[in-house]
């Protein structure tokens, strides 16, 4: 069942549709910007507003953002800035003051805490971020775990795709593209969606997730098929002997929250 009041803290390009998705579901949903004129936008379409800006903001602003919110959605990435990881930090620790002892929280996380390890990846490898992205939303994902406990569950998404986001612009017009061979990692937004509902649903808390689409095409196979469905120049890739890559594991994600993806296959999606 679907609690009556969640925060969703981001409502950008994932947090948006899910804010509207658990509204049809008959909740009501308090929702964080950063700019001001989706404000209104944002209360047309019956999302309780509130412009945020972490570090920044009132003790009252957060209070107000959080009171009454059975389940608190953290949904937003680190900014690719100078001093990524202790500005990431500092936002975190802004608001969990303010996060009471009864709420869950659903952290938004990425699989680029992960390594690559030229295999299957899983939720209970040691992880060993390799870009400081990664290393931001792996500090993060300690400290909430810290403060928060049992009542925290992390998603973990790779490559997000669908609607607006159009896979065949990433590498158009590229040349000399790296790891052609390797296996991709994607995921469409109703998956997102779909897995943070799950979670809700099933009261999966303490737990770390996977969510990433059944299966995993060549890199340059994708890629190429994605740019010539919009009739944009492929990438072309450099052959190369040796390849670095992950294969992120959505096991768990299927069986412990008996999730189906929507999207299984990301040629299908082109």
């Amino acid at each position: 069942m679907i609690p009556k009041n969640i925060s969703i803290l981001g409502c950008g390009w994932l947090g948006l549709p899910l804010a509207l998705d658990l509204i049809s579901k008959g909740s009501t949903v308090k929702g964080s910007t950063t700019t001001a004129n989706k404000i209104s936008e944002f209360q047309e379409q019956g999302i309780t507003a509130f412009l945020l800006k972490l570090s920044e903001a009132s003790e009252e602003m957060y209070k107000d953002f959080l009171l009454d919110s059975e389940v608190v959605i953290i949904n937003f990435p680190p900014k690719r800035i100078p001093n990524i990881i202790e500005i990431y930090q500092q936002q975190i620790q802004s608001i969990l003051p303010y996060i009471s002892s009864t709420q869950k929280v659903i952290f938004v996380s990425s699989t680029s805490v992960y390594q690559n390890t030229n295999d299957e990846v899983t939720e209970t490898i040691e992880i060993q971020p390799e870009k400081e992205s990664g290393r931001a939303v792996a500090i993060v994902e300690q400290l909430l775990q810290k403060e928060l406990r049992e009542r925290l569950t992390i998603i973990r998404l790779c490559g997000l795709i669908g609607y607006d986001r159009l896979p065949g612009r990433f590498l158009a017009n590229k040349k000399e593209v790296q790891n052609g061979d390797a296996p991709i990692n994607v995921i469409h937004r109703d998956d997102c969606i779909g897995l943070i509902n799950a979670v809700i649903e099933k009261d999966a808390w303490g737990e770390i997730i996977n969510g990433c689409a059944d299966h995993h095409p060549l890199r340059k196979d994708f890629y190429t098929l994605a740019a010539n469905k919009i009739k944009l120049t492929p990438p072309t890739f450099v052959k190369q002997k040796n390849i670095a890559y992950k294969i992120i594991s959505n096991t768990k994600s299927k069986k412990l929250l008996e999730y189906t993806y929507i999207h299984p296959d990301p040629l299908k999606l082109i």
